[in-house]
């Protein structure tokens, strides 16, 4: 153990830090951190962030072909296009189901701007 203290600069004076007895377990113990001991292995969080950058990069394609087609599309009708958005959506949140702010934060705006500026709307 390795005493531990505090000297206050304005008045000098030196004080245990609270905690107790004022002693702190030494860092170099030999074990790891708790948050370390919680850790899945490494292959694991490699092969979860791949998927997550995959599943992104579906959904940044899909809604940019979604985009395209609502924009785009001469015949398409304004029901068809919120059917599209819809759809967009649905499986969005299919992929990430637990992240519908951040779907309505970053593409709802996007695909009603597209849509206000295509039909027209208020």
């Amino acid at each position: 153990m390795l005493e531990v203290g505090a000297t206050c600069a304005r008045h000098g004076i030196s004080y245990p830090l609270p905690g107790g007895d004022g002693k702190v377990p030494a860092m170099n113990t030999g074990e790891p951190p708790d948050h370390a001991k919680n850790r899945p292995p490494l292959g694991e969080t490699i092969r979860e962030e791949e998927d997550e950058a995959r599943r992104i990069r579906r959904l940044q394609v899909m809604i940019n072909m979604v985009s395209s087609v609502i924009s785009q599309d001469p015949g398409l009708t304004v029901e068809e296009a919120s059917e599209l958005a819809a759809g967009a959506k649905r499986a969005a949140l299919a992929m990430f189901p637990d992240k519908e702010l951040a779907y309505d934060l970053l593409y709802k705006p996007r695909l009603q701007r597209i849509m206000r500026e295509r039909f027209r709307l208020q």
